[in-house]
């Protein structure tokens, strides 16, 4: 699925505020190389169905018995091993004696020490392994995670370390089988274990999705072979803490959504909502909805937070301009995308803004096998746009009660008529403070 810079910002996957971003509340992996596996995914989100089911089955699967997951192999463990491939200990010889493991230990103590700890968590990641395939058991499993674990048990199947396997506590192994071992693993199986190192990775990223979907109460969206579709029902943003849920309905039919309502009234929070839950849908996850139901997107781009580029002397407008043109040569590729507007124009003045607005709109909507929601304070375009059978109009919301104004954040059928911006001016004492200056 193509998502590019600005859409997992726009969508706030990733966020200077950690606190802030989807990759912060999933993140719940236990090793550095996890994590590195987890943003790697959150990068390229997948474009097939088969490649999504895949997944969604893996995190079932963890999420099945995710208290029994094995706890051995650490981000600790991980660590000491990089390490230890990364030092040069004196050489040990190859057939060492018990004799010539006690004069190894005692000429070379730094080393000897290095080797100590390093093989009890090599001893640690071999361990948790055949605690992972238990895990799994013997059973038909998704084929991604399938080839995973046929790579770990072919290499935990090497007869140099058929000793090692039958060992059930590292207190086991004498002064001479850790110099043997440790010999072993930094000439002879340097790559096997860099590469269950890297395997752990993944199996770390997956039970993190895993436990969020937990955590976060998801559930798995259906993909359906219908083209152009979303459907949910309560969707959130899963971002907010108190959000308020929506029901979503896009085809062919109804294929662009014309937002408006006030400030604040909660447009862009619904543009948000439905633009993450159709990309965590293509990560394999869960989304943050009751139920959902959408077609295979060959992406999502969005055009929400744009910026000046004072460096390149590009103003605001300017950047709006590139950034739907940029759009217009995506889409028209006849195959689905998800499209993303709040507030278009917003850097120009308010004739420039309806008339590229409504230029715009009428030759987006002609796409047939795409999908827009475009949120606008430009309410009087809407009239001009009545005569296109598949705009669907909807607004939120504000009234003012006891002089407080109140937000309802509830999806409505129609056209804002909310004219509140010198109302909040009012509220907030600004009008009073421009009567009294001078005097």
């Amino acid at each position: 699925m193509f998502i590019d810079k600005t859409t997992l910002s726009d969508l706030s996957v990733f966020s200077p505020q950690d606190n802030a971003s989807l990759f912060y509340l999933i993140d719940y992996t236990a090793t550095a190389e996890g994590k590195s596996e987890l943003m790697h995914m959150l990068h390229h989100p997948l474009t097939q169905k088969k490649h999504i089911v895949a997944v969604q089955e893996i995190l079932n699967l963890i999420a099945k018995n995710i208290d029994q997951w094995p706890s051995e192999i650490t981000n600790g463990t991980l660590l000491v091993i990089e390490k230890f491939y990364d030092d040069q200990p004196d050489p040990i010889p190859e057939n060492i004696s018990n004799l010539q493991a006690v004069f190894y230990k005692w000429l070379h103590p730094r080393d000897y020490a290095l080797m100590l700890f390093s093989m009890k968590q090599l001893f640690y990641l071999i361990k948790g392994y055949e605690k992972i395939h238990a895990f799994f058991g013997p059973t038909i499993l998704p084929a991604p995670l399938e080839e995973i674990l046929c790579q770990s048990r072919k290499i935990l199947a090497d007869k140099s370390l058929a000793d090692l396997i039958q060992k059930k506590s590292f207190n086991e192994l004498n002064q001479r089988e850790i110099l043997q071992l440790g010999r072993m693993f930094h000439i002879d199986l340097v790559a096997e274990i860099r590469t269950l190192i890297k395997l752990y990775g993944k199996l770390d990223a997956w039970y993190a999705m895993a436990k969020a979907n937990i955590q976060l109460k998801l559930n798995n969206p259906q993909f359906t072979q219908e083209a152009t579709l979303i459907e949910s029902v309560n969707l959130r943003h899963l971002l907010l803490e108190n959000p308020v849920s929506y029901n979503i309905n896009m085809n062919k039919a109804s294929n662009f959504i014309f937002l408006t309502g006030a400030n604040m009234a909660g447009k862009s929070t619904l543009i948000k909502a439905v633009g993450l839950a159709v990309y965590m849908a293509h990560l394999g996850m869960g989304v943050p909805a009751k139920e959902m139901k959408l077609s295979i997107f060959e992406g999502i781009l969005s055009n929400i937070n744009i910026a000046d580029n004072i460096s390149k002397g590009e103003s605001y407008f300017f950047n709006e301009v590139k950034r739907i043109r940029q759009t217009i040569e995506k889409i028209n590729d006849g195959r689905n995308w998800l499209v993303l507007i709040d507030e278009l124009f917003k850097g120009t003045n308010i004739q420039d803004a309806m008339k590229c607005s409504t230029t715009v709109i009428r030759g987006l909507i002609k796409i047939k096998h795409c999908l827009f929601i475009l949120s606008t304070h430009l309410y009087e375009i809407g009239d001009e746009l009545k005569d296109l059978p598949t705009m669907d109009f909807k607004y939120f919301e504000t009234a003012l009660k006891d002089n407080d104004l109140y937000f309802s954040y509830q999806l409505k059928n129609g056209i804002s008529q909310d004219r509140m911006g010198y109302l909040i001016l009012q509220k907030e004492g600004v009008t009073a403070l421009l009567e009294h200056l001078g005097k």
